[in-house]
């Protein structure tokens, strides 16, 4: 599957200014504290932090799932602040897939069937070729003979493979995981990550949060989350 190149693209895919959330009180807790962040085209960004750091704070605000307190979140170019919640709904499903460590997959619904939803959601594709693109996309992640099968009858790699497909039906901006080798085991979770390696080799920019080192390392850039607080690493070498 080719990543289109959209109008937008001298811009950043994600720009965060100054992006805080802070909850209310009593007290107020400040989950994550004033940040700046531009994600560009193409990259691949690991974001990681032990638990109650704020990397679900970071997912929700750059998933558009949240909008911060302070400062600002932009998604290609559009200030997401701005927009009425209708808007921002319409924004997220258009620029935005995401993939989970569960795989919320339909257990009675087909692979095939799993991913149209996402277009029947979407509202950007017709019916008619709904399952055309489902398959295009299933094909895309290696998943070609098994359209037909209902989730009850794959593996949890091949799951996770559907709900990529998932993701990706959309032809996204940016592809946003969250521990998405979480329920994995070892060989099932390289066989995933091979797969993002060449989602972003063909141009994919993808978000990856995640505790695990190992998974953090494969990305060129790498965000950390403490307390609130974001920093940068250097980033590698290619």
């Amino acid at each position: 599957m080719t990543v289109p190149v959209p109008a937008e693209a001298t811009v950043p895919v994600l720009e965060l200014r100054a992006a805080a959330l802070t909850y209310p009180g009593p007290p107020p807790v400040e989950a994550l504290k004033p940040c700046d962040l531009r994600i560009e085209r193409g990259e691949y960004v690991t974001v990681v932090g032990p638990s109650g750091s704020g990397k679900s704070t970071f997912l929700n605000i750059a998933g558009l799932l949240d909008t911060p307190t302070a400062g600002a979140c932009l998604l290609d170019g559009h200030d997401t602040g701005s927009l009425k919640d209708a808007e921002r709904t319409a924004l997220r499903g258009r620029r935005i897939g995401f993939v989970f460590q569960s795989f919320h997959l339909l257990p009675h619904r087909s692979a095939r069937e799993n991913v149209e939803l996402a277009m029947v959601y979407g509202g950007r594709v017709r019916r008619a070729q709904r399952a055309a693109h489902a398959r295009e996309a299933l094909e895309r992640v290696g998943l070609g003979p098994r359209v037909d099968a209902l989730p009850t009858r794959l593996s949890g790699g091949e799951r996770q493979r559907v709900a990529v497909a998932r993701a990706l039906v959309a032809r996204p901006s940016l592809l946003l995981c969250d521990e998405p080798t979480g329920n994995l085991d070892t060989a099932t979770a390289e066989s995933v990550l091979r797969l993002l390696d060449e989602l972003h080799g063909d141009g994919m920019t993808l978000v990856v949060i995640t505790h695990d080192p190992a998974v953090a390392a494969r990305a060129r850039r790498t965000i950390t989350i403490r307390d609130g607080v974001l920093s940068e690493q250097s980033e590698r070498a290619a």
